[in-house]
């Protein structure tokens, strides 16, 4: 038996399939295309994930840390694997399993190449982040000058790409910093040109910047919030590809002197009596105990039920009252509705959160 028997988070791969494509036929024919599938694949099962967009023709993988990278390899995935933050530990690892780390200062930069100097390693391929804006991570325009003075006379690395990273692109009213973001990034990639003697890819735009401004794409583009169905532009349709659903594990018929549920006695039995359906997700599962008492509804056999009581770790329950069903029947926490998008408005958040807190324990199932 699985961990989690009872529940479970559907990918559906038809729906991912037109997400990627609709991404694709925004890009022009020769323009590469990297899928993020960092952080689990925002929470839709990393090796799963990865295995469909490696076949759907996906040019590169991306991953936050080497970690990602190795399960990846382990799992038999082939496709180049950008790995965005590579630290300064894990080298041998990202070399043993032909990782390619961005790079976003010179200390990180040195190390590397100390490490496969020390191997006898000569062109490998490394990707240099620049910060044009976002001043998280990557060279600031006044590092460009020993950046350059380094490449010149390193040997054991080879630039694969130059990016950078939008702040603001899926806003408007930041659309002036983000052209501004643009323009630096194009010079200061070019100067890096000059530099090497060769040109290697350039990247910036997001899934934001290739839905608002595809003439910026450049060689290479990152798609990772659209390909999992969530759109920056108003009136666009994207399509949900994960639902994550469970099963009733017990429904009770409660009289109005039975009075509370759950933890902390909020849930309250309504003087005409309240049937509650149990399920096994709780906010170990990524259900906050803020979608409690209440605040969120599920599906259930067509009908949306409300949470009744606290939220519990593992299990929470639903007021079902009027409702055809048996134990057994499943229940859609978030999918096609209600959608992720309106859970994270309930939590005053953003969809990828929602989607990354569904832990591992829930298994991924692809479903064609």
């Amino acid at each position: 038996m699985r961990e989690n028997d009872f529940s479970r988070l559907e990918i559906n791969l038809p729906n991912c399939l037109k997400n990627y494509q609709y991404f694709r036929s925004r890009l022009n024919p020769e323009t590469r295309l990297l899928v993020l599938v960092k952080a689990n694949a925002y929470g839709h099962g990393a090796v799963e994930f990865a295995s469909l967009m490696e076949a759907a023709g996906a040019d590169y993988l991306a991953v936050a840390y080497p970690v990602e990278g190795v399960e990846l390899r382990r799992a038999g995935i082939k496709s180049p694997i950008l790995v965005l933050t590579a630290g300064t530990d894990f080298f041998e690892e990202i070399i043993e399993n032909g990782l390619e780390p961005g790079i976003p200062n010179l200390v990180t930069l040195k190390e590397f190449c100390n490490v496969l100097e020390a191997k006898g390693i000569k062109d490998y391929p490394v990707h240099i982040k620049l910060d044009t804006g976002m001043h998280r991570l990557g060279f600031m325009t006044s590092e460009l000058d020993g950046l350059s003075d380094f490449l010149r006379t390193c040997h054991n690395v080879s630039v694969k790409s130059v990016y950078s990273h939008l702040a603001a692109a899926e806003d408007p009213d930041n659309d002036s910093f983000t052209l501004g973001q643009v323009e630096m990034f194009r010079q200061n990639a070019d100067r890096l040109t000059e530099v090497l003697g060769y040109r290697p890819m350039y990247h910036i735009l997001n899934s934001a910047g290739i839905e608002r401004f595809p003439q910026y794409q450049f060689d290479m583009v990152r798609l990772g919030i659209g390909i999992y169905g969530i759109s920056s532009l108003p009136g666009v349709r994207l399509y949900p590809v994960a639902s994550f659903k469970c099963k009733i594990l017990q429904i009770k018929n409660l009289k109005p002197e039975d009075g509370t549920i759950g933890y902390g006695r909020y849930g309250h039995v309504a003087p005409s009596g309240t049937v509650i359906a149990t399920i096994p997700v709780g906010y170990a599962d990524g259900v906050d105990r803020r979608l409690g008492r209440g605040a969120a509804s599920f599906m259930l056999n067509g009908h949306r039920v409300p949470t009744i009581g606290n939220i519990c770790m593992d299990m929470c329950m639903l007021d079902i009252t009027g409702v055809p069903a048996e134990v057994g029947d499943t229940v859609t926490v978030f999918g096609e509705d209600p959608t992720a998008s309106e859970m994270a408005d309930i939590l005053g958040t953003i969809p990828y959160e929602i989607f990354t807190s569904v832990p591992r324990r829930i298994e991924r199932v692809i479903v064609k």
